[in-house]
């Protein structure tokens, strides 16, 4: 069972599996938060369900459906995640549960649990993860959280296996830091400094916001190394926002270089559309061995746009470079095209990907369907109870 995503350092693989994660929760809305009063709280509450299936390419992917809901009570909110998928008798199972309860305990400190559920082979219920957040925000700005992840052991018996200490400071008006810890269990089952990094994020002028990373690794002797540095730099102006990532890790001698690089602009017209482009470098192409310099390995393309005043429109186009004949440049490898329809009850989103097969036609391997309910708001008016008689 995977942990949080910063328990490795960063790095940098364009493949084609990569590509496939494109989700269809960009493009929809997944329902409005919409409230309930009832004298002294409010209740928010949403719900979406997304199915997804495939044909083509793969026919035998195991359809999946995911239903999504979330709750506000006050200082709590509840966020479920159900996964079902296909049972042998055509029906849909339920195979993963994900609770995240987040509790505001007070102006300066919030509470957050996460607990995930599998089914055994009996089908029942069964806690297989817990991580546990505590975020406290103290003057200024500054922040420290903390967060634990838990696993069961072989008797069932929670432990912890995931320890990590974020504290960010503000250094000045423009200039903030953050240094995280991850701590991971060892040989002799504690909980040891598995790596930690160190980020600076300082914003300059005409809207441009600079952020490094440094990653360190200990080394054989429990000494701490750079394993990576990654820069970002983000420009906003009236034409929309830029933003070019570097990522540079020690070579064979212990020199840092660059490996990868991506630049990446999105731009929205008065008529609320909107394009992206990526393009991403990196000393690693398929079909060929490194010679030290950046090459462009993939491009994407995004359009969304207004069809009409209740339905909207994005297309998305992948191109990278093709194994085979790496020579040859680019070509377009993935096609994504996506639509969002909005009526009284709610939302449905339809996200359809096609991939270039070996043959070089384009198969449909995913269709993924999210239907959003549109929770109607309900005002509850308390009236004064009776006087006695």
């Amino acid at each position: 069972m995977s942990t949080t995503a910063s328990m490795r350092p960063a790095s940098v693989a364009f493949y084609l599996g990569s590509v496939l994660v494109l989700t269809i929760g960009a493009f929809c809305c997944f329902g409005l938060r919409l409230s309930a009063q009832t004298s002294g709280f409010q209740t928010n509450q949403r719900q979406s369900t997304t199915d997804l299936k495939s044909d083509d390419l793969l026919p035998s992917r195991i359809p999946v459906r995911i239903v999504e809901s979330y709750s506000e009570n006050g200082d709590r909110t509840l966020d479920k995640r159900s996964v079902e998928i296909r049972g042998a008798d055509g029906g849909f199972e339920p195979y993963q549960d994900i609770e995240k309860e987040t509790l505001k305990a007070d102006a300066s400190t919030v509470r957050t649990a996460t607990r995930t559920f599998a089914r055994d082979v009996n089908g029942r219920k069964s806690l297989v993860q817990v991580t546990e957040e505590e975020k406290h925000i103290l003057s200024g700005g500054d922040s420290n959280v903390v967060r634990v992840t838990y696993n069961p052991d072989v008797n069932g018996r929670i432990q912890p296996v995931q320890r990590e200490i974020v504290s960010t400071k503000k250094v000045g008006d423009d200039l903030e830091e953050t240094d995280t810890t991850v701590m991971l269990t060892n040989i002799n089952g504690g909980l040891a400094p598995a790596f930690k990094t160190h980020e600076t994020r300082k914003r300059a002028t005409n809207d441009t916001v600079e952020t490094e990373e440094t990653t360190w690794l200990p080394d054989v002797n429990g000494e701490w190394q750079v394993s990576e540095i990654r820069n970002d730099v983000t420009t906003q102006d009236a034409q929309g926002r830029k933003i070019e990532e570097s990522i540079s890790q020690p070579d064979a001698d212990g020199k840092l270089s660059q490996i990868s690089r991506t630049v990446s602009q999105e731009s929205e017209s008065t008529s609320e559309e909107k394009y992206k482009r990526l393009e991403a470098y990196s000393i690693d192409v398929p079909g060929t061995t490194r010679d030290g310099r950046l090459h462009l390995v993939q491009r994407k393309i995004s359009h969304e746009r207004s069809i009409s005043i209740s339905e909207r429109a994005t297309e998305e186009k992948v191109e990278q470079i093709n194994p085979g004949d790496p020579n040859a440049g680019l070509r377009v490898s993935v096609v994504a095209d996506g639509a969002m329809v909005s009526g009284p009850s709610g939302e449905q989103c339809t996200l359809t990907i096609r991939v270039r097969d070996p043959n070089g036609s384009f198969g449909i391997v995913s269709v993924d369907t999210t239907k959003s309910d549109r929770i109607p708001t309900i005002q509850i008016q308390q009236t004064p109870s009776e006087q006695p008689k």
